[in-house]
């Protein structure tokens, strides 16, 4: 088998889910249902810290919110590196069964 002679550049075009997280979570369905206009959800992330951008589920990058031409953006500070961790720390863990949620 052999590869193209442009390499992988035929996969520039392929569409991808870029997500950025802003944080996370673990809420009782009770408490899910009572939401309402007003409510407030504490996130399990300070305000301070960088935010993970995922492309397809799979976590890419860390960056912070800034604004552009009014509306939000997200600039790059950090690139993950090969084992699914930043460059210099990892991305936010996900929740376990035994941390409560806040809400």
């Amino acid at each position: 088998m052999s590869i193209h002679p442009r390499g992988l550049d035929f996969l520039r075009d392929v569409d991808m889910r870029l997500t950025v997280e802003l944080g996370r979570t673990q809420m009782k369905l009770k408490d899910v249902l009572s939401l309402g206009p007003e409510s407030l959800v504490v996130l399990d992330r300070l305000t301070d810290e960088l935010l993970d951008v995922l492309v397809n589920g799979k976590p890419i990058a860390r960056g912070e919110v800034v604004s552009h031409n009014g509306r939000f953006g997200l600039r790059i500070v950090e690139i993950v590196g090969h084992e699914g961790e930043a460059e210099d720390g990892a991305l936010a863990p996900p929740l376990t069964d035994g941390e409560e949620g806040r809400a």
